[in-house]
């Protein structure tokens, strides 16, 4: 028997059980390892200790499996998802890979709306897990995705599951009752900053809030792309988007602005000096973690490289000069 937490009534936590079997991989998703950056690193130096949390050890291969986890659990419980339902949602590629790994082993189709510029790499997974991959203008980004799954949605509301992830409380729990208490074990409870970018925002919700009940004193800083017009896939320019519905713009200390070509670069130079093979928006968050941290004469700040460098192969940006 297990628990998953789920939001109550005024937005209170409470705890349901989980009675059937689960998939052997849902005991995987979560603890993903916090990797140090070297004082001595060519990104780095001269830094405080700071921390890259690296989520492509989840078995979907991000961070995203941890909000798919939940919102398709929370599905379930509340009997919105059950068998002959096919799993519907908009995604920039994730968290339409979570779902489908998860709906494979659990027996149910997805069927994920995903921008024509997503990673190549992206769609082949989703693919190659049987996801249904319906393509959408590139240059509406995630917001057009998510008009065509709402279409859909709309027009046969009884063959699908609509998570929603982008207003869907369960995608912040997620963090709460995971990736923050693993950052407060793993630093020890010295974490000072922490950084992240915001999509769906559920990762840095959820995150933030957690470690602020641990210690009000810690500093949560939002990454977002410079500008409206940029490349880092899964980011949102907030002042130009659909506003997700669990986007809480009050919660962060700070706001940090990247620019996408200088987000690749630090993208590349992990990979060259780091060994660390992650994605752009690994590398926003990681430039931006490095702006905070360098001015600081101590402290402890903690990053997300929410997936693995290798679903951008495709990608040009990897063949330029740092």
């Amino acid at each position: 028997m297990k628990t998953a937490a789920v939001e109550g009534g005024r937005g209170r936590m409470r705890a349901v059980e989980v009675t059937r079997a689960e998939p052997a991989l849902w005991g995987l998703v979560g603890n993903t390892p916090l990797i140090p950056l070297p004082p001595s690193s060519a990104l780095a130096r001269p830094l405080p200790a700071a921390f890259l949390k690296a989520e492509w050890f989840n078995p979907g291969g991000s961070v995203k499996d941890r909000a798919a986890l939940y919102m398709l659990r929370d599905g379930e419980l509340q009997g919105l998802l059950s068998p002959g339902k096919t799993i519907l949602d908009a995604t920039s590629g994730n968290t339409g890979i979570a779902y489908a790994m998860l709906g494979a082993a659990l027996g149910y189709d997805v069927e994920v709306c995903v921008p024509r510029t997503a990673s190549l790499e992206r769609k082949q997974l989703l693919k190659l897990y049987g996801a249904k991959v319906i393509e959408t203008p590139g240059e509406l980004g995630t917001d057009g995705a998510i008009e065509e799954a709402r279409r859909r949605y709309r027009e046969d509301p009884q063959r699908y599951f609509y998570p929603d992830q982008y207003n869907n409380p369960a995608n912040w729990q997620a963090h709460f009752e995971g990736t923050g208490p693993e950052i407060w074990r793993q630093t020890n409870g010295r974490v000072t900053q922490f950084v992240a970018g915001v999509g769906t925002a559920g990762t840095f919700t959820g995150t933030a809030r957690r470690l602020k009940l641990y210690n009000p004193e810690i500093q949560a800083i939002e990454v977002q792309p410079a500008s409206a017009f940029h490349g880092l896939e899964g980011m949102k320019h907030m002042p130009t988007a659909r506003v997700p519905g669990i986007y809480d713009p009050s919660l962060a200390d700070e706001h940090a602005s990247v620019e996408t070509e200088a987000a690749q670069a630090v993208t590349r130079d992990l990979a060259r000096y780091e060994g660390i093979l992650a994605g752009p928006s690994g590398g926003a968050n990681v430039l931006a973690a490095l702006r905070v941290a360098r001015p600081l004469r101590s402290g402890v700040v903690v990053t997300v490289l929410p997936d693995g460098g290798s679903r951008y192969l495709g990608d040009s940006f990897w063949e330029e000069d740092s």
